[in-house]
Order: structure tokens, then C-alpha cells, then sequence
């Protein structure tokens, strides 16, 4: 593979969590704040959610890191459960026996058994819920109802929902307010900046072996165009990027290996700025061309001049909707067709204008509206 060539103890960009490849941007370091503070209130719920890929599971196991030694954790991966069976995931993963043909009623008793002796012996229990954007109704309700698990001074269980950005949605809807608004502490986990996605990228090699400089700069700014930032994305690309630069012997990964990594994942070719502008450029060109085209073929098809016209007064003091003189475009110098005229003159006819009119639109290049009275 392309660790030896690239002098790299292992690869870098693997996408299976690795604590030491853990880069903590701002962001990160924001979200686990905003968790750690939520769990430290000892009861409700606490809201994580971002996209897919942004980080969320490696937040959460620096969470684990950091809990107190007192704390014991229940973490449920697969939320797309019944109620019942969700509850006895639960009782597994807490270690309490779960007959599988009991009634949620008393699975419920048994946590609440469970956490009342755990809170006796200083001990404080989570709940992790991953994906919880796939929760039912029914569930969400009864994880709403684990939290009135409590003693008169503190809540029982503290519960950890991390989800997609789905979850805000389905947690804002009129029918989960109740839930919503446990809520003590919420975060949305964005994608990586342009400057932390260049130290995340430099990061993973240090820590893999790696000198500084395989990736050049042009390569990281297409590495962050092409993932929009996204860790997961960036690991996918970075690692096809270094096995299409072992193939072709390349010491370093510039922005057109990037490109050929990135069509490669997306199962599509990537097209750069530059040639998204100029594909722009000759759209915009080629629609201005057929216009002035068609304009051109107008004028010479009806024989239509673009000099300007003459202009003549014609009084009007004997017409009803108006007093003053109005200027009017004399049409001396334009040809009106014959079939034109004719048509013209039944609409005239049809409206009841003067047979005087009419007569004088029979004979064609007749200044008719210098004629009228």
C-alpha cells in the first residue's frame, strides 16, 4: 500500500474512530462543552445533532473521556426499536434481567429499581441514543416519560440524544413539545472551516508518521471544496488521493490527483471553479448570440428600420378625452403589407371610425394619422 512509499506508520484517514486522530476544532471543543455542562445538571435530556459525517460519535466518545468515574452508560446504537424493545435494549445494557415477554410497565419498574440503587451507592447513570432522528412517536414518548424517574432533589437518568438534523425538526412539531422542552442543553455540529479542514488534513499525517508538504496547498483547498468541510468526506478523499499518487509515483498530492479521488467517491467527474464559470460564460454568450440573431432576422424580415421618425402635432380639441395637443408618430416612411391594411380596416370599420379614414388606408404608404380631423 501507499504507507511505505509515502513513509507513513499506518494510514491516516482510516473513518474508524481512533482517539489519537482526534482533532478538536472550535466547534468541537464547543459541542463537547455544551454536553459536558448539560450532564452536569443532572437531569433532562441533552440534544446533539449535525450531518452525517460531521463528527458526532467522535465528540461523543471524548464525552466518555471526560464522564466521572462514577457515572455508568447505557448506549443504545439502534434506536429503530418498539417501545418494549427499546426498553429492553436499555435493561441490557445496564446488565438487568430482561424477560422478553414482560410488559413495558415492568421493564420501566425495573430501571427505575435499578437507578434508585445506583443512586444510593453515588453512582449516576446515562443514556446515549445514537440516530435518535429514527425514534417512533411512541418511543420518543417513553424516553420523555424515563425522565420523570427522579428523587425530590435530582432526575435519575440523564439522556443523550444525537441525531441528524431531522431530530431539530421532529423535536420543534406541537406534539413533542413536552419533550422538547426538558431539553437543557442543545448543539448542531457544522462542517469544518476551509483553515480546520488544512489542520485537520496535516494533523492525521503527523500522527500517522508523515513529514510535512505531501499535500500541497492547491490539493487542500480542493480536498475542502470537494467534502464542503464534512471529516468523514475529507478522510475518503484524502486516503484515495494518496493511493492514486502511489500509483502514478507521486511524492506529493496535488489538486488535480484530489480531483481524480474525488470523481472516483462521488462516482462522477468534479469540475473546478474556473470551468464552471466559463461553461457559465458560454451559456450566457450563446444565448445573447441567438437573440441578436433573431432580432437581426426580424428586422429584415419585415423590412423594419431602427432611424428614428419624424414627429407631428395633431390637434385634438374635437375629441372627447382630451383637450390638448398630443404628439403623434407620422408613419410616412413605414410600408404596411396590403393583408394588413385590410385587416386594419375591418377592425377600424368595427370600431366606427370615420369611412374618410378608411378610404385613405386603401392606398398603401397613406399618412392616415396626419389625416385625421
Amino acid at each position: 500500500m501507499y504507507t511505505q512509499f509515502y513513509g507513513l506508520r499506518e494510514r491516516p484517514f482510516s473513518i474508524t474512530p481512533d482517539p489519537r486522530y482526534l482533532y478538536m476544532s472550535q466547534r468541537h471543543a464547543d459541542g463537547l462543552a455544551h454536553l459536558i455542562y448539560g450532564i452536569s445538571q443532572s437531569g433532562g435530556f441533552i440534544q446533539l445533532t449535525g450531518e452525517v459525517g460531521t463528527g458526532k460519535t467522535t465528540l461523543v466518545r471524548s464525552l466518555f473521556e471526560q464522564l466521572p468515574n462514577e457515572a455508568d452508560l447505557a448506549v443504545i446504537l439502534n434506536p429503530e426499536l418498539t417501545t418494549q424493545d427499546f426498553l429492553i435494549a436499555i435493561c441490557e445494557e445496564l446488565n438487568l434481567e430482561s424477560p422478553t415477554h414482560c410488559s413495558p410497565k415492568v421493564l420501566v419498574d425495573q430501571i427505575n429499581k435499578y437507578l434508585l440503587e445506583a443512586h444510593a451507592r453515588g453512582r449516576r447513570t446515562v443514556l446515549i441514543v445514537d440516530e435518535a432522528q429514527n425514534l417512533g412517536t411512541d418511543v420518543l414518548e417513553q424516553v420523555r416519560l424515563l425522565t420523570n424517574l427522579e428523587t425530590p432533589q435530582q432526575k435519575l437518568l440523564q439522556i443523550i440524544l444525537i441525531g441528524q438534523p431531522e431530530l431539530r425538526e421532529i423535536l420543534s412539531r406541537e406534539d413533542m413539545r413536552q419533550l422538547a422542552q426538558r431539553v437543557t442543553g442543545r448543539y448542531h455540529l457544522e462542517p469544518l472551516g476551509s483553515e480546520d479542514t488544512s489542520k485537520y488534513i496535516n494533523h492525521r499525517m503527523k500522527v500517522a508518521g508523515a513529514s510535512d508538504g505531501i499535500f500541497l496547498p492547491a490539493a487542500i483547498r480542493e480536498i475542502y471544496r470537494s467534502s464542503k468541510g464534512v471529516p468523514r468526506l475529507i478522510n475518503v478523499i484524502s486516503d484515495r488521493a494518496l493511493l492514486a499518487g502511489y500509483s502514478l509515483d507521486k511524492t506529493n498530492i496535488d489538486k488535480h490527483l484530489v480531483r481524480r479521488a474525488a470523481a472516483e467517491v462521488y462516482g462522477k467527474n468534479i469540475v473546478s471553479q474556473w470551468q464552471r464559470w466559463f461553461v457559465t460564460l458560454l451559456a450566457v454568450g450563446g444565448v445573447a448570440l441567438l437573440a441578436l440573431g433573431l432580432g437581426q432576422w426580424f428586422l429584415t424580415k419585415y423590412d423594419i428600420s431602427l432611424e428614428p421618425h419624424s414627429a407631428v402635432e395633431v390637434e385634438t380639441s374635437d375629441l372627447a378625452f382630451s383637450t390638448e395637443a398630443i404628439e403623434v408618430i407620422a408613419v410616412e416612411d413605414f410600408e404596411v403589407p396590403e393583408t394588413t391594411l385590410l385587416g386594419l380596416e375591418d377592425y377600424l370599420l368595427d370600431s366606427s371610425i370615420s369611412k374618410d379614414i378608411n378610404t385613405d388606408l386603401k392606398t398603401p404608404n397613406t399618412p392616415f394619422l396626419s389625416r385625421i380631423p
